[in-house]
């Protein structure tokens, strides 16, 4: 699978941005899509995940600021982020997760000013 993310950007303190991602394959292939992030001189770490089911999760630093959803009929996941601080400046990954491994796509940059 290809995922091809777009919606980076560079933001102020509080701002808002909307990353989207789009597979080239059905998403519902996949038991979960998601995103993770990394940031510079850091290690990849999980933001958010969405179940095929429809359940959804997001780590505790971003929760109530993050939100995941995806759309089936457009093979994409989407990450909306509200209240958007400095310590969220990294590059975000969008992920299909397939059983035993995940898939990456090449990533967008987001950078948060103070």
């Amino acid at each position: 699978v290809q995922l091809q993310a777009s919606g980076g950007g560079w933001v102020q303190a509080g701002g808002s941005l909307r990353l989207s991602c789009v597979a080239s394959k059905s998403i519902s292939d996949f038991p979960a899509m998601g995103w993770y992030r990394q940031a510079p001189g850091g290690q990849r770490e999980w933001v958010a995940t969405r179940a095929r089911a429809g359940a959804s999760n997001v780590a505790d630093s971003v929760k109530g600021r993050f939100t995941i959803s995806t759309d089936n009929a457009q093979n994409t996941v989407s990450l909306q982020m509200t209240a958007l601080q400095p310590e969220d400046t990294a590059t975000y990954y969008c992920t299909a997760m397939a059983r035993t491994t995940n898939y990456y796509g090449q990533g967008t940059q987001v950078t948060v000013s103070s």
